[in-house]
């Protein structure tokens, strides 16, 4: 199994993971010329895609989902408050599947297990994508860590987790007070602290990627991710990775 990144911020998010000639994406929000042009970067195609699932209504992670499944013939998976939200962006299509935050489903040879968290949307999950011998975490939008979120993220051979912004950094910075408040919340998005508090808190000791994800232009860097990430697990800085807005991160394999 392999994975890699178009892109993760608040600009867009996408995210493809492959076994066994099965590929399916994890969000969309970009454009279908913008989609074609960075899942041609990993050498791949729209039409090389056998689903879509999406995690949330937000722009940033669906915007892009109907253009692309409707101009390539790709099915969409969303949750049933997800579609309760946005269903008439698809409302032409065939193959758009409502499933509950529980429930597990397969896109061939891939298990898709979504599982519900804190986030200011409708029915907002997050997955966890297997083959049998190896499962991905992808948590990129939460406002803070559950129990049952630590339970479906441990024992992970891969995880890519939501370091969004630095306190500090949001707390001095520019954006407005309500804007602040909405995204330290709970129901808004990790900071780095909180991220690597979460990754304390599961099994890791399968883990052999963890890659940070929908970093803040404005109220993180990379560095302040990764240390944070380093000092949950007791590593270099350098072994964690981080999911660039504009080039995602390339092919990683499990």
């Amino acid at each position: 199994m392999r994975f890699a990144s178009l892109g993760s911020g608040s600009e867009g998010n996408g995210l493809v993971v492959e076994a066994s000639g099965s590929r399916l994406m994890i969000d969309c929000g970009f454009g279908v010329r913008d989609a074609g042009r960075r899942l041609g970067r990993l050498g791949l195609a729209p039409s090389d895609l056998h689903a879509i699932v999406v995690t949330h209504e937000h722009s940033d992670h669906v915007g892009g989902v109907a253009a692309l499944a409707a101009k390539h013939a790709i099915p969409v998976w969303l949750t049933f408050g997800t579609l309760a939200v946005v269903g008439e962006r698809f409302a032409g299509l065939d193959r758009v599947y409502g499933f509950d935050s529980h429930e597990t489903f397969s896109v061939g040879a891939l298990e898709v297990r979504p599982f519900p968290v804190p986030h200011d949307a409708r029915e907002p999950v997050q997955f966890v994508v297997g083959d049998g011998a190896a499962r991905l975490g992808v948590v990129t939008d939460l406002g803070t860590s559950t129990p049952a979120v630590e339970r479906a993220l441990s024992g992970l051979d891969a995880l890519v987790l939501e370091c969004n912004h630095d306190a500090a950094m949001l707390a001095d910075g520019s954006y407005p007070a309500n804007l602040k408040a909405r995204i330290s919340g709970r129901y808004g998005h990790l900071a780095n602290e909180a991220s690597a508090e979460l990754l304390a808190a599961i099994d890791g000791s399968r883990l052999r990627h963890v890659v940070a994800a929908h970093l803040s232009k404005q109220n993180n860097t990379p560095s302040l991710a990764r240390a944070a990430l380093a000092g949950a697990l007791g590593c270099g800085d350098d072994w964690i990775g981080v999911a660039d807005q504009d080039i995602g991160f390339d092919w990683r394999e499990i």
